[in-house]
């Protein structure tokens, strides 16, 4: 009876031992299609910039949307992020953020900021605060 009880309790605390190391690893690929939602939105907005010379407006680009100029689809929908939000982020700072921006005196459109959250540092990117994507990289 005795051993049955220490089977029965080793298999209780590998059973625990999986599933919290089963949560780290989907939040960090929560963290991982963050980062890429976002490389994504960048390269479309690039390719946009590159046919346009300005970005899109701010209301152009949000979750579901497309970024399209005339008859050319850069991005046929703006991804949404992966839920549950993760780290210190917040629900309501766990969204992709599109801000049309200027550099300097330039054209209106001339820029923009993309904000996100991550929970966890991730690919040199620091977690558990908003982070902000524009033109120059990922930072």
């Amino acid at each position: 009876m005795i051993e049955l009880l220490v089977v029965v309790a080793i298999i209780g605390l590998l059973s625990t031992l999986s599933i919290v190391a089963l949560n780290n690893a989907r939040a960090r690929a929560r963290d991982s299609r963050r980062l890429a939602d976002i490389k994504q939105i960048q390269t479309a907005l690039e390719l946009y910039y590159s046919d346009v010379a300005l970005y899109p407006a701010t209301a152009s680009v949000t979750a579901g949307g497309a970024i399209s100029s005339g008859s050319t689809m850069y991005m046929a929908a703006v991804p949404t992020q992966p839920t549950p939000a993760d780290g210190g982020c917040t629900a309501a700072q766990n969204t992709y953020t599109y801000t049309q921006t200027t550099v300097g005196g330039g054209p209106a459109g001339s820029s923009y900021t993309l904000t996100y959250c991550i929970g966890q540092t991730t690919a040199g990117i620091t977690g558990n605060a908003l982070q902000t994507a524009t033109p120059a990289g990922i930072h």
